[in-house]
């Protein structure tokens, strides 16, 4: 099972349009209504598993001020207001979709942004910290930014959005950081990260390929009856993803270290996807389904562009410097 779930894990290029393929498929031929009382179990065993792993510590320990800095300002100073700009501009007349694309550019990193970040052989004690850092205060200016931004054109339930936030956020949060001091009281410290710790992303994973499911099946009649609305959601969000990698590299190019570089591009390039389709789909009823297609189709973009980047980091910060490798 556990070997299952790491496939999947190393190759959500693949799996999440499959999954995607397969909730169309299977809305266009059942009654998808039913599976909303699964998205609050699907998303706790989304986030929780991440939280479990989340090395909270290391948000105190210092040395790369520069990075946290600058990554948070183009993080909550400049991507959701482009999203905004963007969604204003190609879903005129689809606030709910304009929705999805502010949601997907307002909650900041994941697990993705540490793995990455390790795959590009950046700074990962920076990403680290970038993570926490970045999912916290995502999830705290969520609500008033939506509600500033977005308040004119959809129904926004502020408290309702918060309440959402810690049942989403908050609540696993505690429950992981529980679980990882229990694990490493009864385990130790190194079997916790060699044995238990690599285990609990494909737990995530799974959460991830359910709640793409379920936000494609719910929306298959909508899909099916106007197929060039995937298109008309495709263009923006690669324009978002675009303008981020351009941002980020040059930002990091020019004011920053090889390693604290790439750890600030996958701390902000990578939004926390997982959260925004939970909050779409949970906050704004029936309408955010719209929003959630969205946040869907990020995923396939985000990881794609993900994978590439790597390939192309050599070339963008030159070659590995043995100083970047801090755990």
């Amino acid at each position: 099972m556990w070997n299952v779930l790491a496939k999947l894990n190393k190759n959500l290029i693949l799996a999440i349009p499959a999954m995607m393929v397969v909730g169309f498929v299977s809305g266009l031929v059942t009654d998808a209504s039913s599976m909303k009382s699964l998205i609050l179990p699907f998303t706790f065993l989304m986030v929780y598993p991440m939280m479990v792993t989340l090395k909270i510590r290391q948000v105190f320990e210092g040395g790369d001020g520069k990075a946290q800095f600058l990554t948070q300002g183009i993080n909550f100073l400049i991507i959701p207001f482009v999203a905004f700009g963007l969604g204003r501009i190609f879903f005129a007349d689809l606030p709910y979709m304009a929705l999805g694309l502010l949601l997907a550019a307002l909650v900041p990193t994941s697990g993705m942004t540490i793995s990455w970040t390790g795959f590009a052989r950046g700074n990962l004690a920076a990403a680290v910290k970038m993570t926490v850092v970045g999912l916290v205060l995502g999830s705290l200016a969520t609500p008033f930014y939506v509600q500033a931004l977005m308040g004119a054109q959809v129904e926004v339930d502020l408290l309702g959005i918060f309440r959402q936030i810690v049942l989403i956020v908050f609540l696993p949060m505690g429950a992981g950081y529980l679980t990882q001091r229990g694990l490493i009281r009864r385990y130790g410290r190194e079997d916790f990260l060699k044995h238990l710790a690599p285990r609990f992303p494909g737990l995530s994973t799974l959460g991830v390929l359910g709640i793409v499911f379920i936000a494609m099946a719910l929306k298959a009649p909508a899909i099916a009856a106007r197929p060039d609305q995937l298109v008309l959601i495709f263009v923006p969000l690669f324009l978002l993803y675009v303008f981020n990698f351009l941002l980020s590299t040059m930002v990091g190019k020019m004011l920053l270290a090889r390693g604290d570089a790439i750890a600030l591009v996958y701390g902000t390039v990578m939004r926390n996807l997982s959260i925004a389709l939970a909050v779409a789909i949970s906050a704004f009823g029936a309408a955010g389904s719209d929003a959630a297609l969205v946040i869907a189709l990020a995923y396939v973009i985000q990881v794609q562009s993900a994978a590439w980047y790597v390939k192309f980091t050599p070339r963008l910060f030159g070659a590995v410097e043995s100083t970047t490798q801090s755990v």
